[in-house]
């Protein structure tokens, strides 16, 4: 915890009304919500444990840091097993149907155990919260969840549990959209040598098939200062490597007061003296400037990795898409990036079967595959997702004929990504170590600057550390290697 927070939280008089400004206002509920642990805590003679459940991106991920830094400041002790927990709070994501059938699940499950632990308290936030029907449904068949709030007021999350506490009902509390951006509350990161940082919320995309911009709502972007600030705090306690976040970064600094772009954004972030890496997603490509391209060509932090989403090759089926850019307008982009770049690792996104899509367009998507040759990508079946005009859409592709071309594109990613992932074979390079191997411990796992992994032997004493490593076998997807004395 900041200690300079710590100080405000501790002068705060409770007798007192709740400050009007942010953050002093959650840091004020932060210090009530104490409280109401400490006093559950000494009842049931044991310290209060929480897990945080993350469901989705990288957005959600950084959320979850907050939630878990402010449940650790009320007095919570983090608990990974959910079932063991005093309170569980499942972080949602609604890209797809069936992510909101796994919370309903796993709520099921919950309900059972709450039953058992009449003090257990049960939240739910993120993007499935957006959904007017998802809150009817939880009021009416899910009335024993204690904490329902979305995207926009995450920041809240302290005063929507000390509302918990005090009216022991259902607290929902759910914005349509909002332009507030609140700094400076308490933060959790899952490790110590890397971070995500927002840089901007929400999305002004409206691809036909997605429901982001729908439930974490339009483009805002940080104040420049405020991020410098933040990633300048990071390093200071030891972070090497931050993740700039955004739906799509390359819209970074449009809504400021004074614009900026994202290529102007990463030079003063390169300028933080002790940060080693900088990586960021997701690009949007109709977004992707020539003066990135620079940015990134003369860098000596940015990773060399650029996460590129084409969804199709077919600039029929990207028109529909609603992306804003045709097959050979991304192929155009790629070859100026290639040209600058040419260590450049690329990854992307790849739907199939969008409505329409014929073989003839399915074979323009593996074109650009076999042109563009992937590090790996994320190959997608399309699922209708209401609320999004793709779901409407006639000539929705039958099942069968869409799991036929999904296979066959997932043969062809990842034949080219071996190909691709063996040329590095007997190179040394820079590697940020990030855990025991999971399956061997004498190995641990780092990762390259092509955010591509590699596993050799190791100590848990390199964890966060940058280590030269040989690359002495390509394994299709990963390397193993042998650190460099």
């Amino acid at each position: 915890m900041n200690k300079e927070i710590e100080r405000l939280i501790d002068e705060i008089d409770l007798l007192q009304a709740a400050p009007a400004e942010e953050p002093m206002r959650q840091y004020y509920f932060i210090k009530k919500c104490r409280q109401y642990v400490k006093e559950i805590s000494e009842k049931l003679g044991r310290p209060l444990r929480a897990a945080t459940v993350t469901f989705g991106c990288q957005m959600n991920a950084r959320d979850s840091e907050k939630l878990t830094g402010i449940l650790e400041e009320i007095g919570y002790v983090e608990e990974s097993v959910e079932e063991k927990a005093d309170f569980v709070i499942y972080n949602t994501c609604t890209v797809r149907e069936n992510a909101n059938q796994r919370v309903y699940g796993r709520l099921g499950q919950l309900n059972r155990v709450k039953r058992k632990n009449p003090h257990m308290l049960i939240g739910l936030c993120g993007c499935m919260m957006q959904e007017p029907h998802v809150v009817e449904k939880l009021k009416k068949s899910y009335r024993f969840v204690d904490l329902i709030f979305g995207t926009h007021n995450i920041y809240k999350f302290a005063e929507i549990l000390a509302t918990r506490f005090e009216s022991e009902r259902m607290v929902i509390d759910i914005w349509k959209d909002t332009d507030k951006i609140v700094e400076d509350l308490p933060s959790e990161r899952k490790y110590s040598f890397k971070s995500g940082v927002n840089i901007m919320f929400g999305c002004n995309n409206f691809c036909s098939y997605c429901i982001v911009p729908y439930v974490r709502g339009r483009e805002r972007s940080r104040n420049p200062r405020d991020i410098i600030r933040e990633i300048e705090t990071l390093v200071a306690d030891g972070v090497k490597e931050v993740m700039l976040l955004g739906q799509n970064v390359n819209s970074y600094g449009k809504t400021l007061e004074e614009p900026m772009s994202f290529a102007e954004l990463l030079r003063e972030v390169e300028k933080i003296e002790g940060l080693e890496r900088i990586r960021f997603m997701t690009s949007h490509p109709k977004d992707l400037s020539d003066e990135l391209i620079e940015v990134m060509k003369t860098s000596r932090k940015i990773c060399r990795h650029l996460h590129l989403p084409v969804q199709s090759g077919s600039t029929d089926i990207l028109k529909k898409m609603n992306r804003r850019y045709t097959k050979e307008q991304y192929l155009s982009l790629v070859d100026r990036i290639k040209t600058a770049m040419p260590d450049i690792s690329l990854t992307t996104d790849i739907i199939v079967g969008f409505p329409g899509e014929t073989e003839a367009d399915f074979q323009e998507t593996l074109d650009v595959v076999q042109k563009v040759r992937y590090d790996s990508a994320f190959t997608f079946i399309y699922s209708k997702r209401t609320g999004t005009p793709a779901a409407a859409m006639e000539n929705q592709v039958p099942q069968e004929v869409v799991k036929d071309r999904f296979d066959r594109l997932l043969k062809e990613v990842q034949k080219i990504a071996a190909e691709e992932c063996s040329k590095h074979e007997g190179t040394t390079q820079t590697v940020l170590v990030e855990q025991m191997n999971e399956q061997d411990d004498t190995l641990v796992t780092g990762r390259l600057s092509n955010n591509l992994l590699v596993h050799f032997p190791g100590t848990k004493e390199m964890i966060g550390q940058l280590v030269d490593v040989k690359l002495i076998s390509c394994k299709g997807f990963y390397y193993i290697g042998e650190a460099v004395k």
